[in-house]
């Protein structure tokens, strides 16, 4: 009896301490891979392991659903059944998380307008990245002071993008701008929007856009035979050949979405983490742009 006593404990023990090893399941669903999406991945990534969640506490699972928001829908699903927290970058991976997922915790990263999005729920958090479009319409006065008309492509189909396209038009107009834009609805027609546009303006602005981002080589491409310059809403975009920004980093969005990831992980309750914007904002210039237009640096 009492070695049947000891083997008992020895199991119960040994239970508890695989119990304790369990890692936690993080489930990262992303729309479709470009730069800018991934600088946000890498920045959760990066803030989690920097906080004490490396790979020895938890485990990472990251999916992409290749532009499609059928795709997105299946990933959101499958992490409902198989993980304990749920990371969604861009607009269309949170509203498929919202629409799936009810009772575990989803941070959203990279969206731009949460509340128009409809997926404020009490188990949804996480970053705006929200673009100061003022700033940005002040850098084109600075940089471009001929400039007069300013060209937009956005997906007519993206929330955020159609936001921001009203955003930034506003405040363009506002400072006397001529503002022309051209909607589409897919990747395919970027290349005959930007034809038709291109010829009618004097700078392209380039806002947070899934589709602007994925043909983001096309359009610099386009825009330089063009002798156009390109003033950008993100970091990246000036790293690919935009001439300027004056914006958010995307980087940045994500390590703040994996701080607040941390917060609830170390025992914060979801409901009390309200959203965020990042609020600081950089100016980059892309050296060989700069040059081409004959723009001194600031």
């Amino acid at each position: 009896m009492k070695k049947l006593f000891i083997l008992l404990l020895i199991i119960l023990c040994t239970a508890c301490g695989t119990e304790k090893q369990k890692k936690i399941e993080i489930g990262i669903t992303q729309i479709v891979e470009h730069p800018s999406l991934d600088d946000v991945r890498k920045g959760v990534i990066d803030a989690l392991k920097e906080k004490g969640y490396d790979e020895n506490k938890i485990n990472i699972n990251y999916k992409n659903a290749q532009g499609d928001f059928g795709t997105a829908q299946v990933i959101a699903q499958e992490y409902n059944n198989n993980s304990d927290v749920i990371i969604a970058i861009s607009t269309p991976s949170a509203q498929a998380a919202a629409n799936n997922i009810k009772d575990k915790p989803i941070f959203f990263s990279a969206i731009t307008n949460p509340e128009s999005a409809g997926i404020l729920r009490k188990n949804v958090t996480g970053v705006s990245d929200k673009s100061p479009v003022q700033k940005q319409v002040q850098l084109i006065e600075r940089l471009l002071p001929e400039a007069k008309n300013i060209g937009i492509v956005y997906n007519t189909s993206e929330q955020n993008s159609f936001y921001l396209t009203e955003e930034f038009t506003k405040a363009a107009k506002e400072k006397g701008y001529i503002v022309k834009v051209k909607g589409i609805s897919n990747i395919s027609e970027m290349a005959s929007a930007l034809d038709t546009l291109l010829p009618a303006i004097d700078v392209l602005y380039t806002s947070i856009d899934n589709t602007i981002a994925s043909t983001y080589p096309l359009i610099v491409e386009k825009s330089n035979k063009a002798n156009k310059p390109i003033i950008g809403a993100t970091k990246s975009f000036v790293e690919q050949g935009a001439l300027a920004v004056d914006g958010i980093s995307d980087y940045q969005v994500g390590y703040q979405t994996g701080e607040m990831v941390v917060r609830y992980l170390n025992g914060e309750k979801i409901e009390n983490i309200p959203y965020e914007v990042v609020e600081k904002s950089e100016m980059y210039i892309n050296e060989d742009a700069a040059k081409k237009f004959g723009i001194k640096g600031e």
